[in-house]
């Protein structure tokens, strides 16, 4: 019998070649909607495309077995962290969230998915949601969104992960409050100076998220003044940096960011 359980972990985890060959026949057959697609090969492409900079999370809410013939009534996740504006399910830019209900029924052979049928309902008709951030695999997409939204300097998403009274503090300024306060002090910078984090270990729970990763300013202009150090459009200062969040009802409340090494500087590529 297929462990619909373990074929959920897996699904979450994102990675689409170990889920396709752990539950998958070889001739699998996938319709939904006008899409129909037959073979592993066939699937995996679509699955490249449809999660190509989105994430996709699945929040079981009925699963019903008899026999070969499973069916789950599922609301879908789907984290951006790049701009899709051919999403099936609307247009997405970094940051974005769109959770859709899924009915889908799942036909098996010698414990192998053989065949896969979906349907949906419009985007955000008769789903739950969860609290933004947080330690279920839909809240740490949504955490990677965040944090694509902030290099992508998007104020009209990164700011939504924040609550209103939240507190950053950098060390090399004075502490910055308030979700206003954050976008005032970043939206100068960002005109010149962009931040990007790449991350290299994650630990989430519901109330905090630590991060290991390595941060760095790319001027897009000259900012002879930039806090960090001076910089000449082209060059960047790269360093890690370990950062503390902690969550409040689902949003960041307080953020305390430390260096976990020496910010190096580098010319123009």
């Amino acid at each position: 019998m297929l462990d619909y359980n373990d074929y959920i972990r897996v699904f979450n985890t994102g990675d689409d070649a170990l889920l396709l060959e752990r539950f998958f026949a070889e001739d699998v057959a996938f319709s939904g909607g006008a899409r129909a697609y037959q073979g592993k090969a066939a699937l995996k492409g679509f699955l490249d495309w449809a999660h190509d900079g989105v994430r996709e999370v699945m929040r079981p809410q009925n699963v019903l077995q008899q026999g070969d013939l499973l069916f789950a009534e599922i609301d879908m996740d789907f984290h951006a962290s790049k701009e899709r504006t051919d999403f099936p399910f609307g247009p997405l830019q970094p940051g974005d969230l769109v959770t859709v209900k899924f009915f889908v029924t799942y036909s098996l052979r010698d414990d192998k998915v053989v065949e896969l049928k979906s349907m949906t309902w419009p985007p955000g008709r008769g789903v739950t949601q969860l609290p933004r951030l947080g330690a279920h695999p839909s809240q740490v997409a949504a955490f990677h969104a965040y944090t694509a939204a902030f290099s992508n300097a998007d104020f009209e998403r990164f700011p939504l992960f924040y609550t209103d009274d939240v507190r950053l503090e950098l060390g090399s300024v004075p502490p910055i409050v308030g979700r206003q306060g954050i976008v005032d002090f970043y939206r100068p910078m960002f005109a010149r100076v962009r931040e990007q984090l790449t991350i290299h270990t994650l630990t989430a729970t519901d109330t905090s998220i630590e991060l290991d990763a390595t941060t760095r300013f790319l001027a897009v202009q000259d900012a002879p003044d930039f806090v960090v150090g001076a910089l000449q459009a082209g060059e960047y200062i790269e360093g890690r940096v370990l950062v503390s969040y902690q969550l409040r009802e689902g949003l960041i409340a307080h953020i305390g960011v430390r260096r976990g090494g020496d910010m190096v500087k580098h010319p123009r590529p």
